[in-house]
């Protein structure tokens, strides 16, 4: 996997907003991935908001989603992912490489 493709991929969640809604004002949210946890651990967020996710540890992660809907490639020590809610729901994720690494995001 390539240093691009884990710096700022940018995945969609679920479909996007129906025709004729109000555009909102999208906010950034930050998740720290810091001594094999995500700061914070629970967040939650209105749909259309980004999620990035920093690795400040010495190795990759991941953030995958346990029931499907997201997963990021390995993020490398430094590199950053970006996800944008699309889908409101309770999300329980993790990291694939070490399945002890949980957080939970909610989409409003």
């Amino acid at each position: 996997m390539t240093a691009a493709v884990a710096l700022g991929a940018t995945v969609l969640l679920g479909a996007a907003a129906v025709a004729g809604d109000a555009p909102a004002a999208v906010t950034v949210h930050t998740v720290t991935i810091e001594g094999m946890q995500y700061q914070p651990q629970t967040l939650t967020v209105r749909r259309g908001d980004r999620i990035r996710w920093i690795n400040k540890d010495l190795f990759p992660h991941t953030v995958t989603a346990t029931g499907g809907g997201f997963d990021s490639p390995e993020i490398a020590p430094e590199g950053s992912w970006t996800l944008t809610a699309r889908k409101a729901g309770e999300f329980a994720y993790g990291c694939r490489l070490h399945p002890t690494m949980k957080a939970t995001l909610t989409v409003h």
